[in-house]
C-alpha cells in the first residue's frame, strides 16, 4: 500500500522566470542522463564569464524549475532540478557551485544541489551534511 504524499510546489514564481525554466528543463534532462564525466565538462563550458550567483538568486533559479515540473519538484529529482537551476542562473550571467556527494549520516544517498556563499541552496539540511564528491564553481576571469 502507498502512503498519499503531495509535493510541495514553490508559488509566486514570474512567468519570465517560469519561461526561463522551461527552456532550461529539456536541456537538464537530456544532461542528467550523460555520465559524470561529461556533466562537468559541459558545465565547465557553460560557466565561463559568470559571476558568482547569490543564494537569493540560487534560490529563485531552484525555486522557478521545482514550479516548472513534478520530476524537480520529487525527491528523486536531485540531478535534473540542480542542473536546471544552474543553467537558469547562467542565463542571467551568474553562475552557483553545482555540487555531487553523499550524505555523511546514514543511510547512504547520493545527491545532487547548488550552493551559494558556500552552502546548499533550498536543500533544508544543515551544513556538513553532504560531502562533496564532484563541485563545478564560477571561476573568475583570468588576469590579461
Amino acid at each position: 500500500m502507498t502512503t498519499p504524499s503531495a509535493l510541495e510546489r514553490p508559488t509566486g514564481v514570474p512567468f519570465a522566470r517560469r519561461l526561463g525554466a522551461r527552456a532550461v528543463l529539456l536541456p537538464a534532462v537530456a544532461l542528467a542522463l550523460l555520465p559524470p564525466r561529461r556533466i562537468r565538462a559541459v558545465l565547465d563550458v557553460a560557466r565561463r564569464g559568470a559571476a558568482p550567483a547569490t543564494t537569493a538568486q540560487a534560490q529563485a533559479a531552484r525555486d522557478a524549475m521545482c514550479a516548472v515540473s513534478l520530476r524537480c519538484a520529487g525527491p528523486k529529482g536531485c540531478l535534473p532540478r540542480s542542473l536546471g537551476a544552474a543553467l537558469l542562473c547562467r542565463l542571467s550571467g551568474t553562475w552557483p557551485t553545482w555540487c555531487t556527494g553523499v550524505s555523511t549520516v546514514p543511510p547512504f544517498n547520493a545527491h545532487a544541489w547548488i550552493e551559494a556563499d558556500g552552502r546548499p541552496v533550498g536543500e533544508g539540511v544543515p551544513d556538513g551534511y553532504f560531502t562533496r564528491l564532484i563541485a563545478v564553481a564560477a571561476r573568475s576571469r583570468p588576469d590579461r
